[in-house]
């Protein structure tokens, strides 16, 4: 399933029907990545999972929360795993992109008094854009909980940079996966949180994207990260330069084989059919390759048009 639809299931399960049982297994697994700095990796096998990663950095004092998953349920689990390991505040939450996977449990964080910030698009689209995504899951119920969302209330345009104590984190944007996507980056710990600009070994989600650019900041985000820098992202498990190298070489191929199918005539089902065979024979080991890998190709073609509905600031 993918990531988009499985946070709207589970979206919808947690806040709307309910679920018919609820798994004993937490939300998601934590990976500490540095000195005082954990990724928290979606788990598939909860009955009600996080639908994608988040992490945290506790500094001197006060904690950093890297996006807050698919429900307010993962969050609360989220922060009492850091509750855990700390008694400083969660001064801020910074989320990497608007999409609902990413920011449900903002309010959770917020109650607690932490700043909600992130690029200036994504607080315009928090709301009206996770409508648009829901589509036919739309009810009124689920109207309501969707514009309930925590929207950041500190945005900026291309960077920011956030203190605890002597602790430095910095915020860069990034145009590729949405037009308003974030990376968290901690020099000290030499980890970087790159929200979807990168998935590990699975397919992404390019309802949203833009794949130029997108390759285009992947370069200029490993450029300006040391080597030994390790990479968490918004799907999968976290990997290293090589592993955001290989999702780079996904979107390249993607770009190339569309262009040239494009070139010869190709459209529609012709177009898919011409291309999706070759991305299987060389990603074809990767998660959700079997389901997104038509999307995929189609979305690319309509960006390549122009025909592609993006969201606008």
């Amino acid at each position: 399933m993918h990531p988009v639809t499985c946070a709207l299931i589970v979206f919808v399960c947690t806040f709307g029907a309910g679920c018919a049982r609820r798994s004993p297994e937490p939300a998601f697994t934590l990976k500490q990545v540095g000195p005082n700095a954990w990724a928290a990796i979606d788990n598939p096998k909860a009955t009600s999972p996080a639908a994608s990663n988040a992490g945290f950095v506790i500094g001197d004092d006060g904690v950093v929360v890297i996006d807050t998953f698919s429900t307010e349920d993962a969050a609360k689990q989220l922060l009492a795993e850091i509750q855990q390991r700390t008694k400083l505040p969660v001064k801020f939450v910074v989320n990497t992109h608007y999409h609902l996977d990413h920011v449900a449990g903002n309010g959770v964080f917020a109650k607690q008094g932490a700043t909600v910030l992130a690029q200036r698009n994504v607080r315009g689209w928090i709301h009206t854009e996770n409508l648009r995504l829901i589509g036919d899951f739309l009810t009124p119920e689920l109207k309501a909980l969707t514009e309930s969302i925590a929207a950041p209330s500190v945005d900026y345009e291309q960077a920011s940079h956030l203190y605890l104590g002597s602790r430095a984190i910095h915020v860069r944007s990034f145009p590729g996966h949405t037009g308003g996507d974030s990376i968290v980056i901690v020099p000290d710990a030499r980890v970087a949180f790159l929200g979807d600009l990168f998935w590990r070994n699975m397919l992404p989600t390019l309802i949203d994207a833009s794949t130029k650019p997108w390759v285009e900041s992947l370069d200029a985000v490993t450029a300006m990260n040391e080597p030994g820098y390790t990479f968490v992202p918004g799907h999968g498990a976290i990997g290293d330069a090589k592993d955001v190298a290989a999702f780079r070489d996904y979107l390249t191929t993607l770009r190339t084989l569309v262009s040239e199918a494009r070139t010869q005539g190709n459209a529609g089902d012709a177009l898919v059919q011409s291309i999706v065979p070759r991305l299987k024979e060389k990603f074809g080991q990767w998660e959700f390759a079997e389901p997104v890998a038509k999307n995929n190709v189609l979305e690319t073609d309509a960006e390549m048009s122009g025909m592609k509905r993006i969201p606008l600031p």
